[in-house]
């Protein structure tokens, strides 16, 4: 499937972020989260909606549905599990019993512009709450909420994110190389 690709405007221009090479833990952690959150918005910017769209073999993953997806995990992590907080639209809407893959479903009707506008709010909503958790009690500060026996720590759930972007962002890479060829760790300077 060929889909346009929108050149990036300036200020639409992806840099990614790298952790220290030498950082504390803190830094580290945190610095290893923005890297994977940015190799995603480069992998996610600047398609149209048919790019947006793109599967890859059997799979009925796409570019727009990884976007949605991890606008949850970011709410459903630090905003529901660490901070304590309902969750907001539109995931207050939804039946996930009824439908547990509402949001990689429905990622088709929405536009580029609107997934990865609700994917930036959910980031922005997480970077305020890790740090309002690291202002009260650093990475040791507990989660709030927990579907485990344990309570999770921060450090856990900084942990955790990282891997589900990590996992993502390979999904991201394939689909987006057969979009259109887009290939690289790095988008160009």
């Amino acid at each position: 499937m060929q889909a346009s690709v929108r050149r990036m405007t300036e200020s639409e221009t992806i840099e990614i972020t790298h952790p220290p090479v030498a950082g504390s833990e803190l830094d580290s952690l945190l610095g290893e989260l923005e890297r994977v959150r940015s190799y995603l918005a480069w992998k996610c910017g600047g398609l149209d909606a048919a790019g947006t769209r793109a599967t890859l073999g059997p799979s009925t993953m796409s570019l727009g549905g990884l976007l949605k997806h991890l606008a949850l995990v970011e709410d459903h992590t630090f905003s529901w599990t660490l901070r304590g907080r309902e969750l907001g639209p539109p995931w207050d809407g939804v039946d996930f019993d009824a439908d547990p893959d509402w949001e990689w479903r429905t990622a088709a009707e929405d536009t580029p512009e609107e997934l990865m506008a609700l994917w930036q709010a959910a980031v922005a909503r997480s970077r305020a709450a890790v740090a309002q958790a690291l202002a009260e009690g650093g990475l040791d500060q507990p989660a709030r909420r927990s579907h485990w026996t344990e309570t999770p720590s921060l450090r856990r759930l900084l942990l955790d994110m990282v891997e589900e972007y990590a996992r993502h962002v390979g999904h991201a890479d394939l689909i987006r190389e057969s979009v259109d060829g887009l290939v690289g760790e790095d988008p160009p300077r």
